[in-house]
């Protein structure tokens, strides 16, 4: 299997060779992995000058299955308190 960057969604922080075995092992949280994407997403939508509102509601049309609410606190790093 040749591993291209799109594999992966981790490229910036994990070699494209340790992403495969980690993945082989089922050793990566994929909720984990889908937060880092949308954080990084939103963080470019920023730095283009996209509305918060905005960035969000797209991150929502391409993630329908999560709240605007929800996608707020994944990319701000708001968490429940035990």
């Amino acid at each position: 299997m040749e591993i291209t960057s799109d594999f992966n969604p981790l490229g910036d922080l994990v070699p494209d060779e340790i992403y495969q075995v980690l993945e082989e092992h089922k050793l990566l949280n994929e909720k984990g992995v889908r937060d880092y994407k949308i954080r990084r997403q939103f963080k470019t939508m920023r730095n283009k000058d996209v509305p918060a509102y905005e960035a969000i509601e797209e991150l929502r049309e391409q993630h329908p299955y999560l709240q605007f609410d929800t996608i707020r606190k994944i990319v701000y790093g708001l968490r429940r308190r035990s």
